[in-house]
């Protein structure tokens, strides 16, 4: 995973919704040196933060934690690293639903909504 340290361009992982959700479109893409690794435990992905810098995001699985770095360039005094933030995301990865915009038809589509659309494929899919 040293690799991961040059801190390339960002990955992008993101659900594509038509009009109605079709919960078999998901696809995932990747900007233009983009990197991210795994070995088991940890995740690191790299990519490029609103203002141009360098990310670097290592998420520990087992304990549940993120942590995040930024990278800067440039001249001897200006380049070096600079741990951002962390937190745990163990209760995170228990919510349904947090600031979520999804929509269907222009209105709120919910965790429980959604669930609907899914399980209604599936019924659909095995008659």
């Amino acid at each position: 995973m040293g690799v991961l340290l040059a801190l390339g361009a960002g990955a992008v992982l993101e659900p594509v919704w038509a009009q109605d959700p079709d919960p078999t479109e998901w696809t995932s893409s990747m900007a233009a040196g983009g990197t991210a690794d795994s070995n088991g435990s940890m995740i690191a992905v790299t990519g490029v933060d609103m203002t141009g810098q360098s990310i670097l995001y290592l998420i520990d699985t087992e304990s549940k934690h993120i942590c995040v770095y930024q990278a800067t360039g440039g001249s001897k005094s200006t380049r070096g690293i600079q741990f951002v933030g962390a937190r745990r995301i163990d209760l995170d990865l228990q919510l349904d639903g947090f600031n979520d915009k999804t929509q269907s038809k222009g209105r709120p589509l919910g965790y429980k909504d959604l669930l609907k659309v899914f399980e209604s494929a599936q019924d659909a899919g095995e008659h």
